[in-house]
């Protein structure tokens, strides 16, 4: 059966709800805990034990935190499940009795819209290192059938999340269907609401404005990617709020007044995605600027969320987020006191070397050298020591292998940018940088997107073809007969972009050395 004549009526037909005067509870301050990507522990979230989570919570919560969005990516875990898909379930559910027992934190779940498993190719993998984009296809909201499967599948699994305060459904990356429209994405939101009132009424259901969902699926059917008119996203809350899913709310990337037309301010929390960190995006601390204490000060009536992609590499911006929530300066002065709580003593320095892994790297080996001379009893972890992931060597270590990667980075662009390119120098300096870049991805085990404007400013000017090759296949787009098709390979080049690159950079360095 087609839903698209139904759906119409049913939605279209609801009275509008008006916005309710309902106390707002404690505004948000909270951490999206994306776990899409897979690589090592304690960089990539799925792999984190109980401990880990723990630990990690304890450290959010002490800095200014009261809510985690966590997405169990239930999305390509096949029927039946795996050991590791069931072991997964039953610790995400430990995490969140974790949160409400031990720190009164909120826990919202992620689920993609229309996003379901390929079975046989899902039981391939464990849960910990299943590639996404290998194990999932798109269902058409408008098939009845198969909307009806992939709820009663989410129904099956949410149950062991029941304790969930609510869940936030996203309008695209990863979902939308070619050709969809804002009716059926109202009534695939209204059969979650449903779905989790079966569950356990109470859950709040937030739908999650990104791109917009007609403009995604326009994605799809064209090919040309275009983000959604106000008008559009408007038109997506309005027929929402004619099936009164109640209690539901807005999750903006489009800032605190998307709603202010609807008179529905008061349901939006801001979601400013990247601000803290980009996904994908390969592992490097980020420092400096205001992108992520704006986005934690300028939140919604309901609060702010923040996002990061490898969390025990993105402290310096975690903080400065709850920072900017709680109305609090984020000053050299406090980013030191910050440091010093993860390791006593140590401050200053490691506020050095987040400078230079954001900066020039001028000084990084310098600072490197005094980091890797530092004594077993100075690295005492404090009281942020969850951020740490129960290994204080590993977080020095890898400020250690950022900051030599840094340093190899910039020489190599300076190397490829000279007017004249001496091509002995710059083989040199691509050597190392491959080098630095080889150690710290063995370490982390990254795999998918990588992209640095002075990186790929230095390799294209070296015109090398393999490396414009790999640089090009960097655009999402692959082969297929229709848009969809390609969009859908695009993606699962993605998947391994990074070792396409190191091998294409790897390979360069004989190619410049050749007379």
């Amino acid at each position: 059966m087609n839903l698209r004549w139904i759906a119409s009526a049913l939605v279209l037909l609801a009275p509008l709800a008006a916005a309710q005067e309902t106390p707002m509870p404690q505004k948000i301050v909270g951490m999206y805990v994306h776990q899409h990507w897979s690589y090592n522990h304690p960089y990539a979230a799925r792999t984190w034990t109980l401990d880990d989570w723990r630990g990690y919570l304890d450290a959010l919560h002490k800095v200014g935190y009261n809510t985690v969005l966590i997405w169990p990516v239930l999305e390509t875990m096949p029927e039946p499940l795996t050991d590791s898909d069931r072991e997964s379930l039953a610790k995400i559910a430990k995490v969140i009795d974790t949160a409400h027992r031990e720190h009164n934190m909120r826990v919202f779940i992620t689920l993609c819209p229309n996003v379901a498993p390929k079975d046989a190719e899902a039981a391939k993998y464990t849960f910990e290192q299943r590639p996404f984009f290998y194990c999932d296809y798109r269902v058409d909201p408008a098939d009845a059938v198969a909307l009806g499967r992939l709820v009663d599948r989410r129904e099956k699994l949410f149950r062991e999340l029941a304790a969930a305060d609510g869940v936030a459904i996203i309008d695209s990356d990863p979902g939308g269907y070619p050709g969809s429209n804002n009716v059926e994405f109202a009534y695939l939101l209204g059969a979650h609401r449903k779905m989790l009132d079966r569950v356990r009424p109470g859950m709040e259901l937030f739908y999650w404005i990104h791109v917009g969902w007609e403009s995604y699926c326009r994605y799809y059917l064209t090919g040309e990617f275009a983000m959604g008119e106000q008008a559009e996203v408007e038109d997506a809350i309005s027929l929402l709020a004619r099936l009164k899913p109640e209690p539901w709310g807005i999750a903006s990337g489009r800032g605190a007044g998307v709603a202010d037309a609807l008179n529905m301010r008061d349901r939006v929390m801001t979601f400013s995605y990247g601000a803290i960190e980009g996904e994908p995006s390969f592992p490097r601390i980020n420092f400096g600027g205001e992108s992520a204490f704006k986005a934690g000060h300028d939140g919604g009536a309901r609060g702010t969320m923040g996002n990061a992609q490898t969390h025990c590499v993105q402290l310096p911006n975690t903080f400065a987020f709850a920072r900017g929530a709680q109305g609090l300066p984020v000053a050299d002065a406090d980013y030191v006191r910050f440091a010093d709580d993860l390791i006593p003593g140590q401050g200053a320095l490691i506020v050095d070397a987040w400078k230079s892994i954001a900066g020039d790297g001028a000084n990084a080996n310098a600072i490197a050298d005094a980091l890797g001379a530092l004594p077993a009893d100075a690295l005492k972890p404090g009281p942020l020591r969850g951020f740490l992931f129960g290994d204080v060597r590993r977080f020095v270590d890898d400020l250690i292998l950022q900051l030599r990667l840094n340093a190899a980075l910039y020489r190599f662009h300076e190397a490829a940018m000279a007017p004249a390119t001496d091509r002995a120098r710059a083989a040199d300096a691509l050597e190392a940088f491959v080098s630095a870049a080889e150690q710290w991805q063995g370490r982390h085990g990254y795999k998918n997107n990588w992209g640095w404007s002075n990186l790929d400013e230095a390799l294209r000017k070296l015109n090398i073809p393999e490396i414009n090759a790999a640089l090009e296949n960097r655009n999402y787009l692959g082969e297929g007969d229709t848009p969809f098709e390609r969009i859908q390979s695009g993606f699962y080049k993605v998947e391994t972009y990074t070792p396409t690159l190191l091998k294409a950079m790897r390979n360069a360095v004989g190619t410049l050395r050749m007379p």
